[in-house]
């Protein structure tokens, strides 16, 4: 089961919006844009109220993408997971038991081939795919690489999200607050 079953996962962009989500029914939270000096308050602000917290680990301001930073997240902060294009920092997510989670952006067949050769050495645990509108390519990639998918990126409507669940994603990060509240079929 992945992410205890929670299909779509909030990512927050605003402090609000996190203080929100707080008190609402999900324990995964992708936590998109902070400071550095935020994320020890906010971590243990979500581990109190039983929240998991995601970190986009090239979002974090004050802190360079790269093994060391990875490893400063990992060891000193502890969140459930980190989200990165950099797959040295998915390796250490992983060497550190973090859940690793590889962001590929795909815009031709030429990126799709380079996003294979990195996901190759980094094997992460899931790979994010944006945009996630594409239920043919999220079909294809984990067809290929065998690993779970999240879809993310101009899902804008409950026909969106069900469409790349049905193609075979473990589940939606999205920002479009609207959309944390959609109930899907299956």
């Amino acid at each position: 089961m992945h992410f205890e079953n929670q299909r779509i996962i909030p990512a927050v962009k605003h402090m609000k919006d996190f203080e929100q989500l707080l008190t609402r029914d999900f324990t995964y939270i992708v936590l998109l844009e902070s400071h550095l000096t935020q994320l020890p308050s906010l971590i243990r602000t979500a581990k109190q109220h039983d929240k998991k917290l995601i970190l986009h680990a090239d979002l974090i301001q004050g802190l360079k993408h790269d093994e060391s930073a990875a490893q400063f997240l990992c060891q000193m902060l502890k969140p459930a997971g980190l989200i990165s294009t950099h797959s040295s920092v998915i390796t250490t997510a992983k060497k550190n038991r973090v859940l690793a989670i590889q962001r590929i952006f795909l815009i031709d067949s030429q990126s799709l081939d380079t996003s294979y050769r990195v996901l190759a050495n980094s094997k992460p645990d899931y790979i994010e795919v944006l945009p996630g509108v594409l239920p043919d390519i999220i079909r294809e990639v984990r067809g290929a690489t065998q690993l779970p998918i999240l879809a993310g990126g101009f899902i804008r409507s409950r026909a969106d999200i069900q469409s790349v669940l049905d193609a075979g994603a473990a589940g939606v990060t999205t920002s479009h607050k609207d959309l944390w509240s959609v109930k899907i079929d299956g």
